[in-house]
């Protein structure tokens, strides 16, 4: 099940930062990467920073991590 966990959360998290980062769309399986890597930068980052535990601060952390992700993306990219 935590599988399956991490690919929900990472494609809420995917979703979420391509709406945040406008023009960062990858798709629905890029969209899942995404979030899973920014699911791991954001608890690297983060940790027990948020108070809010659960799903919703998963999804949270997975976001913001996922938005740092393609900020760095849309550097390298230029």
């Amino acid at each position: 099940m935590g599988i399956l966990w991490m690919i929900i959360v990472g494609a809420i998290a995917g979703f979420l930062a391509g709406q945040l980062f406008r023009g960062y769309g990858f798709g629905l399986i890029g969209n899942i990467a995404v979030g899973i890597v920014g699911a791991l930068i954001g608890g690297f980052l983060f940790g027990n920073v948020f108070l809010v535990g659960g799903l919703i601060g998963q999804i949270v952390s997975a976001t913001i991590g996922a938005v740092i992700l393609l900020f760095v993306i849309s550097l390298v990219k230029r």
